[in-house]
């Protein structure tokens, strides 16, 4: 089927130019059909895709005169060379070309005109005087001695890795909260708040005597003396400086951090004030550098236990929530800590500040009362076991990796603005974001995500960071789009790079219409059946999230599945057998099977803290990464060949094969019974069996590339068949043979102890509903 082919190059060129997958890349003309396509008009865009072939712009773009429209030139737009006009492409305003454009003709075309720069990266020269990137470090000092001990060489390691001008600051925690002053040689000054007061942004600024007002969001540095010159502004208190002034200072009051003091009584937990600490740091961000690009960097080793922000008691022997609990309204605490949790990150995004959570103990924090704050802001959420652990201290390291030009992944106080053409509406957004408020005529009424609005704020952008956007299309049934018409999208990110420069990346897309009534295989064949699954999954994990039970997702999601294989299966009525998929939609159901089986709806076995960490993965990491985390990826090593993909099922559990499963939260290497026995045995010590012990050092080597480039770093397992561990991998295959049906002396695979249906018995119930004349 060479249609399918050609469009999966399509589409893979289009996700390297411009780093965006749509479900569909032909659409439906009219809202009636659309909506009869079942999965949404959607994309996934990955703003900050890196592309090293982009050249520098040092100018800024050139937009559309109508004030409601604004759309940016591209290469879409119609040009009349010799009058020097540009027709938008969304709004069809007739513009004029800026003087600085008179030299401008068909052979002489500025980038912006150039099909192949359908994406192109502006740096805006006359912005303002840069601002260093602000990180504020909130540390909690309630944890062991080995804890704080790991943590404190982490936090050392890491002012190394900070650009010199960059600011910093550092609150600790217990029982009170203690904000640090930097400036002072010789002695550690620091400001005690007590832990069980919510402070307002303007006692906070008050106590720590910050300035008379606010600053004004123009002039970062405010109402302070020095003025806004072309020098990098002064430090606006004593309480954030830069790295090359105080690091010295901050290294050695770091290494002499004490756990908290106050004593703990048996049967206790400490008195942990995680709420009030974020608040302080919330409030003194905001009123220091509004709207300047910055990260609150928390590390939480515990549930907060006291003050805003609650989530558990100090009794041991009252535990923290369950889902259980949950479900059964008995959680508390929970709805008024997260109450508070999201006014805080609201506030924090509205000023364009992150706030990153590196969650490590054995039992739950309370991440998932607290995880608007990283959802929201855009900043990283990072749940291990322990400070002291390889996982936390590389990923953290990872945090401030740099490209190759030694400037830092990280972008800062973005804003992405989406325009489209006129048959189409914007339902919203899922990804690390807030909405940004801005209002017009392209907003539809069937919200998904976060909606109403055309506008997004992420206040911290890497470049594997991705937002799923929806569409609808709301050109009537009626009113046929011209021949050849092709619809528009432009996404406008503006955002401070780590340089601290302004820039501006605007990319736009344009794919034709087709009207289904005479042209369904078009549409058909244009169908993206891995951006529709991963799309589909971030709408059922907010769904999940937001309203529904989880059994309600699982019906929702069954039925979507349903009714696309309905739409565009080739069927004869009431007939099993006869039901084929096309090509292209033919990994789809096994996605959606996997999908309901997945811990982003499955809640058994997960406390709700890692349940509020997979789904928050999930809505940040870019296509290639969420579909492993809905189908994982496993490769087998043997004798007979080189290291090959199988299928995830437990038919590729064999004897003499080594597995490795990549699930993006692990990375697990299983050695089946006789490879398990050999090892044992140690025979990889032995000359003669060399390659054995290539063989068990294969899998390794590959499982070491994945975990030094993935972010944050996935769990590394090592186990063999009948291993305690090997539940990771049991519980991911596709259960075909369970105890139920396992023959005597089977030898094909390891048979799964599960009641749950395998793939080929969802297959057959799918194609049954699918034909059925009653559905």
């Amino acid at each position: 089927m060479s249609a399918a082919q050609t469009y999966q190059d399509y589409i893979q060129s289009q996700e390297d130019r411009d780093g965006i997958r749509l479900s569909w890349n032909v659409w439906p003309s009219s809202r009636l059909e659309a909506t009869r396509m079942v999965v949404p008009l959607s994309a996934l865009y990955t703003p900050l895709k890196e592309r090293t072939d982009l050249p520098p712009i040092q100018y800024d773009p050139v937009m559309c005169a109508r004030q409601s429209c604004k759309a940016i030139l591209n290469p879409m737009c119609q040009v009349d060379f010799r009058a020097k006009l540009w027709v938008c492409n969304f709004c069809f305003n007739r513009n004029t070309f800026p003087p600085q454009y008179s030299a401008i003709s068909e052979q002489n075309q500025p980038a912006e005109l150039i099909p192949q720069f359908s994406t192109l990266e502006y740096t805006i020269t006359r912005a303002q005087a840069t601002v260093p990137p602000i990180f504020l470090m909130v540390v909690d000092t309630c944890v062991d001695e080995d804890e704080l001990r790991a943590l404190k060489e982490s936090l050392q390691m890491s002012l190394s890795l900070l650009p010199p001008n960059a600011l910093i600051g550092l609150i600790t925690y217990g029982k009170m909260i203690q904000v640090h002053e930097l400036g002072c040689e010789g002695i550690s000054r620091s400001y005690v708040f007590r832990g069980t007061k919510d402070y307002t942004a303007k006692q906070v600024q008050e106590m720590l005597g910050l300035g008379k007002g606010a600053a004004a969001p123009q002039g970062p540095a405010g109402q302070r003396p020095g003025g806004l010159g072309s020098q990098p502004i002064p430090p606006a208190n004593k309480f954030l400086q830069p790295v090359h002034k105080c690091d010295m200072s901050l290294t050695d009051l770091l290494g002499e951090l004490q756990r908290d003091p106050w004593p703990v009584s048996t049967g206790k937990r400490p008195l942990r004030s995680t709420g009030v600490a974020l608040g302080i740091a919330v409030g003194l961000l905001e009123s220091s550098y509004p709207n300047c690009g910055g990260r609150i960097m928390s590390f939480i080793g515990g549930a907060c236990s006291q003050g805003p922000g609650q989530v558990v008691d100090d009794e041991l022997k009252h535990p923290i929530r369950s889902h259980h609990d949950i479900e059964k309204d008995n959680a508390k605490w929970m709805k008024k800590a997260t109450k508070y949790y999201e006014t805080l990150a609201k506030r924090a995004a509205d000023n364009g500040h992150a706030i990153d959570m590196y969650s490590c103990a054995l039992d739950q924090t309370g991440l998932m009362e607290m995880k608007s704050c990283p959802n929201m802001t855009g900043g990283n959420m990072v749940m291990g076991d322990s400070f002291n652990s390889a996982l936390f201290k590389q990923t953290f390291q990872r945090v401030f990796s740099k490209d190759p030009k030694g400037e830092f992944k990280m972008a800062f106080n973005a804003t992405l603005e989406v325009k489209c053409s006129r048959e189409l509406k914007i339902s919203g957004a899922i990804g690390p974001c807030i909405t940004g408020g801005k209002k017009d005529g392209s907003i539809s009424e069937v919200e998904i995500g976060i909606g109403n609005t055309t506008s997004w704020k992420f206040c911290a952008l890497n470049p594997s960071s991705t937002v799923a956007t929806f569409f609808e299309v709301t050109n009537q049934h009626g009113a046929p789009i011209p021949q050849g018409g092709r619809g528009c999208i432009q996404f406008i990110t503006s955002y401070q790079h780590a340089s601290g420069q302004r820039r501006v990346r605007v990319t736009t897309v344009a794919r034709n219409w087709a009207d289904p009534a005479t042209a369904l295989p078009h549409i058909a064949a244009s169908f993206d059946q891995e951006a529709a699954a991963v799309l589909m999954a971030r709408m059922a994990a907010w769904r999940a999230d937001s309203t529904d039970e989880g059994a309600d997702v699982l019906r929702w999601v069954d039925r979507m599945l349903i009714r696309l294989c309905q739409k565009f299966g080739e069927y004869n009525k009431d007939s099993p057998d006869s039901f084929r998929l096309p090509e292209n939609f033919s990994l789809y159901p096994q996605f959606m099977f996997h999908l309901r089986r997945s811990q982003f709806l499955q809640v058994f076995n997960n406390s709700p803290d890692e349940t509020s960490f997979y789904r928050g993965c999930l809505n940040r990491e870019d296509l290639t990464q969420c579909l492993i985390m809905v189908q994982p990826i496993l490769y087998s090593y043997s004798f007979q060949g080189p290291p090959e993909p199988v299928l995830l099922d437990t038919s590729s559990i064999q004897p003499d094969r080594i597995l490795l499963m990549d699930t993006f939260f692990q990375i697990l290497i299983f050695h089946g019974e006789t490879i398990a026995q050999w090892r044992a045995a140690g025979y990889q010590n032995q000359p003669e069996y060399a390659n054995f012990k290539q063989l068990l050092e294969a899998p390794i080597a590959d499982a070491q590339e994945v975990l030094l480039s993935r972010f944050p770093v996935p769990r590394y397992i090592d186990t063999e068949q009948g291993g305690s561990q090997a539940r990771f991998l049991l519980c991911k295959v596709n259960p075909s043979q369970t105890h139920n049906n396992q023959g005597w002396g089977g030898s094909e695979g390891a048979p799964v102890l599960t009641d749950d249906v395998s793939l080929q018995v969802f297959m057959e119930h799918l194609k049954k509903l699918s034909v059925s004349s009653q559905a």
